[in-house]
């Protein structure tokens, strides 16, 4: 009789759960007493939020395996039942992924979803500031003020004692000789905070990503895959540190001629900053893949062209990501401040020492002109890419949020090459530069959104769509 009940009630679909839900909860006891405000049913509360939120028919799917679940543990229970969410949300993910095609990554329900899904856009934000906070680092040649390195890291100066201990190491180092002799203590006491603060940030960063980790872990919210992923990602953060000191140690080296200016290795720059947006990238979309299992999807035209923008979009923002790329090298070979003028390069459209090292290869990667050509020539294909982009896709049925997605990319590109421009007219203030690197890892995430949004939904999903959009 109590299982009868329990079935009828459960077709009755997520609106009778979601009351029961929100009504009182009471102690465990036979099933047969007070089921309507029964734990049991609120235990189910997220079994239908997720069938919610794909559609009707994997709703029906999902509402079927719960009641076949509950009528195999009321044949095993047949006295006092003791509620389980998380066995309960873990039977229910189980049957998502082998019945439906849907792969959750957090599997102990859409409270736990959320709560990765806020820790993963968090740690994804602070990834953004290290970004900018590196930018105004470098932009105030802050960076090598600081001539040693622990992983642990180490309380700064505290007393005059120390501060003078700190100031004469960096007497020794080649950017005091050449660029800072006769800098005052006041003055190296700001640029070793801005380094000290950068190194700082970046192990909070570890402690903040690395203590929910462990208590989700435990709790069993995250999938063997997800853990993975995430082990991954914070394995490469814990070697970013080791990347930045081998960057800025590179610095401390006396340079090859008497008239160079010491600066980090372009390469090693280049790295360092390469491995920061492979880190928030891996963030950010796990991020997304957390809190939408599935793309924007109403009807099975829109799935097409969203196909159709995806074949596109790939190309493009690996044009994005290699010209954010080339702009570590305009920063690790100090091209910024060379050829301050717009379109041409001083009097000239191209430099003629842009092939002057050999090998050839150099030129690229070290030569100050051929950085300076060649980050002008991607950033202007990387506009007229995105403005194709949205040209190519205007005619194409889509979804609205892809459509709109597509638009504010080309307005955030057209925003990107105006500060890189300003910046190289205004020989690269700390302001416009560190905006410029901004609006790089910002126009980054917009090709991320759009990549994770056209991505091919689950066959359940597909199979219950309509052809075309309803119309009201």
């Amino acid at each position: 009789m109590s299982e009868g009940r329990l079935v009828w009630l459960l077709k009755r679909g997520s609106k009778t759960l979601n009351n029961a839900y929100n009504g009182k909860r009471l102690p465990s006891r036979v099933l047969g007493e007070a089921l309507p405000s029964s734990p049991l049913l609120g235990s189910s509360r997220f079994f239908f939020s997720v069938a919610a939120r794909t559609s009707i028919a994997t709703a029906v799917t999902s509402r079927s395996s719960i009641i076949n679940g509950f009528r195999a543990h009321l044949r095993q229970h047949k006295g006092l039942y003791l509620p389980s969410i998380r066995t309960m949300s873990s039977t229910a993910a189980a049957s998502i992924e082998n019945k439906e095609g849907l792969k959750l990554l957090v599997t102990a329900g859409s409270r736990a979803q959320k709560m990765v899904g806020i820790w993963l856009f968090g740690s994804a934000a602070w990834v953004f500031s290290m970004v900018v906070l590196g930018g105004i680092t470098r932009l105030t040649r802050s960076g090598l003020s600081m001539t040693d390195w622990k992983f642990t890291g180490r309380l700064p100066p505290l007393t005059d004692d120390e501060w003078l201990v700190e100031f004469e190491k960096y007497k020794q180092s080649p950017e005091y000789k050449r660029i800072n002799k006769g800098m005052s203590i006041d003055d190296f006491k700001f640029i070793y905070w801005m380094e000290y603060a950068h190194r700082m940030w970046g192990r909070a960063l570890g402690v903040m990503f690395a203590l929910p980790f462990s208590y989700f872990l435990r709790k069993g919210y995250i999938t063997v895959r997800l853990g993975l992923r995430l082990s991954a990602l914070f394995a490469l953060g814990a070697g970013q540190g080791l990347i930045g000191w081998w960057m800025v140690k590179s610095g401390l080296e006396e340079p090859p001629s008497e008239y160079a200016e010491p600066r980090v290795s372009p390469y090693r720059l280049a790295a360092h900053l390469t491995s920061a947006f492979m880190i928030y990238w891996g963030l950010f979309w796990t991020a997304l893949s957390v809190v939408m299992p599935e793309p924007p999807a109403e009807s099975v035209a829109w799935v097409h062209g969203a196909a159709k923008v995806k074949r596109l979009v790939l190309p493009v923002s690996i044009l994005v990501g290699i010209t954010a790329v080339s702009g570590a090298f305009v920063a690790g070979n100090d091209a910024g401040r060379a050829f301050n003028t717009f379109p041409k390069m001083g009097d000239t459209w191209i430099p003629d020492d842009i092939f002057t090292m050999k090998p050839l290869l150099r030129n690229f990667f070290e030569n100050t002109s051929t950085v300076q050509l060649e980050h002008r020539i991607l950033a202007t294909a990387t506009l007229v890419s995105i403005g194709a982009l949205w040209w190519s896709t205007r005619k194409l049925d889509i979804h609205p949020a892809i459509r709109s997605l597509i638009g504010s990319t080309v307005g955030m590109a057209a925003l990107q090459v105006t500060l890189g421009i300003s910046t190289l007219l205004s020989y690269v203030p700390v302001s416009l530069g560190t905006a410029h690197q901004a609006g790089a890892l910002t126009l980054l995430t917009l090709m991320i959104l759009l990549n994770h949004t056209v991505r091919k939904p689950s066959l359940s999903l597909l199979k219950s769509l309509p052809s075309v959009t309803r119309t009201t």
